[in-house]
């Protein structure tokens, strides 16, 4: 049986958890569309592509700044209730110069990987904190 301590951990917990969510749906979002300017890009979208696809890729990385902030809390307040994770989220600084500078198939190419790479990641994270919200309710409920 969870004691009423446990309850208003687990609540504080479940809060950060509806704070994250939309965020990292918004960054999944972000990096979606800078995937599908980056295959336009690599197709010769030139110049405008660029500025377009990195402007996405900004957006992202402002939402994966909160999202670190949020889960560094989410941390510390399963380790109130003696929960383990083993989530980690690395943001990866993009290398936008070389993108704009070496304008070519190399440069997208390498571009687009370090995209998917992210995508993945943060779908990844998404689910991951889907199945803590689950657990919490759970254990929450028991």
């Amino acid at each position: 049986m969870t004691n009423e301590l446990e309850k208003r951990e687990i609540d504080d917990c479940l809060r950060i958890i509806d704070r994250l969510l939309p965020l990292i749906g918004e960054a999944e979002r972000q990096f979606s569309s800078a995937r599908n300017w980056g295959f336009l890009d690599m197709l010769g979208g030139g110049f405008l592509t660029d500025i377009i696809k990195h402007s996405k890729l900004s957006r992202a990385s402002g939402c994966m700044n909160e999202i670190n902030y949020l889960l560094r809390d989410l941390e510390r307040e399963l380790k109130d209730i003696q929960f383990t994770t083993d989530y980690s989220m690395n943001t990866r600084t993009f290398s936008t110069f070389a993108d704009f500078l070496f304008d070519g198939i190399l440069a997208d190419t390498y571009m687009q990987s370090k995209i998917m790479s992210s995508l993945d990641q943060v779908r990844e994270l998404h689910h991951r904190i889907e199945f803590i919200q689950a657990r919490l309710l759970d254990k929450r409920n028991r």
